[in-house]
């Protein structure tokens, strides 16, 4: 089913919702997807708050069109220190802080689950959006690096706190420190990748994978969702007290009631409703 809502107009990214998966492709290939100097930033600040708020999208999935998954910063502005690197310090400072910086928040608090589904190249910023989502699928033209170092900056979008979170520390420092570019085959050894599958199934599997999460109760979904983050920082004892005042709001909802009516009369799961 198609999706019946209205969905937010992108600039540099097309937005597709169909039974609870919502797909957003980069569509800047002349720059192959930068982060900066284009839209794309807005426009994912734009659609996770929509998602936020519609519990018609029950994932959020994360691709690009052409050669690039995204190339990160805009090197040519970089070297011409146009747009956003031409400012002073403090500006320039402000620029990340207002800028990629609300993007890396956007998407740590998006309610859904998110899926990288990474056609090609994915380098710097690009490959810190990639580690922003839950999961990584990757094509065998994919490649990916936290090249940052090479060019003498480091990463300002948040990619030195998520990188060690999605490989470890170590396999993290000698990515960040080499600033080398990693082929599909290894990014998946180390478990950056989840998956790589043939260009041509990338999107197929992405949406297969996605369609069987947007299935399940979306409240609980979300509740999932935000479990798994904030067990990444609380204490046990406090996770707890907050796992167990989420769980006492889904044993009240009509989806938990549908679910155990459905189980018992043998019959399949009913497909998720707005809570």
């Amino acid at each position: 089913m198609a999706n019946t809502v209205e969905l937010p107009v992108l600039t540099d990214a097309t937005v597709e919702l169909t039974d609870g998966v919502c797909i957003v492709t980069f569509n800047r290939d002349d720059v192959r997807n930068a982060l900066t100097g284009t839209a794309l930033v807005a426009d994912l600040l734009k659609i996770t708050e929509w998602i936020n708020r519609h519990h018609e999208a029950g994932v959020l999935i994360l691709t690009g069109k052409g050669r690039a998954f995204s190339s990160g910063g805009n090197v040519k502005d970089m070297y011409t220190k146009s747009g956003m690197f031409g400012a002073a310090p403090i500006a320039l400072q402000e620029n990340y802080r207002y800028g990629i910086q609300q993007m890396t928040l956007a998407m740590h608090r998006i309610d859904v689950p998110t899926i990288a589904a990474v056609n090609g190249a994915a380098i710097g910023a690009g490959l810190d959006l990639a580690c922003m989502c839950d999961i990584r699928l990757g094509s065998q033209a994919a490649s990916v690096g936290e090249t940052f170092v090479n060019l003498g900056i480091i990463s300002a979008d948040g990619g030195s706190w998520f990188l060690p979170r999605v490989v470890g520390m170590q396999r993290a420092a000698e990515m960040t420190f080499s600033g080398r570019l990693v082929d599909a085959a290894e990014a998946l050894s180390i478990g950056l990748f989840l998956e790589v599958v043939e260009p041509e199934n990338l999107l197929r599997r992405a949406v297969a994978m996605a369609s069987q999460f947007a299935g399940k109760p979306r409240a609980a979904l979300r509740m999932s969702k935000r479990l798994l983050q904030h067990g990444q920082r609380a204490s046990l004892n406090d996770f707890l007290d907050f796992a167990a005042s989420q769980q006492s709001l889904c044993h009240t909802s009509q989806q938990h009631h549908d679910a155990l009516a459905a189980l018992f009369a043998g019959q399949p799961a009913l497909k998720p409703t707005t809570p």
